[in-house]
């Protein structure tokens, strides 16, 4: 059986991410590409003891990077959630 940290990789704290949590009690996490939304509405809320209202998921697909020869790599593909919490619900980041 999976656990909650398979599903959440790393909360994500750009710009963007940061005035999401101010304005709409949202916040942006790394989540496994395999998981779907009501594992990682499941993960958060048994990591972190909060209520969550909905979950958005973005796929990324990796970019391709020049390797040393003449070939070309690729970086992982990956996968962004956008949590909303409960109004009053804060994670504490620091």
């Amino acid at each position: 059986m999976n656990t909650a940290f398979d599903h959440i990789q790393t909360i994500l704290l750009t710009e963007k991410a940061t005035l999401l949590s101010e304005k709409d009690n949202s916040y942006v996490f790394r989540v496994s590409p395999k998981a779907n939304k009501l594992e990682i509405k499941d993960a958060i809320e048994r990591l972190f003891k909060k209520t969550v209202i909905g979950v958005n998921t973005a796929n990324y697909a990796g970019k391709k990077k020049r390797e040393r020869t003449a070939s070309f790599g690729r970086r992982p593909h990956w996968k962004k959630a956008i949590v909303t919490l409960k109004d009053g619900d804060k994670i504490d980041l620091a």
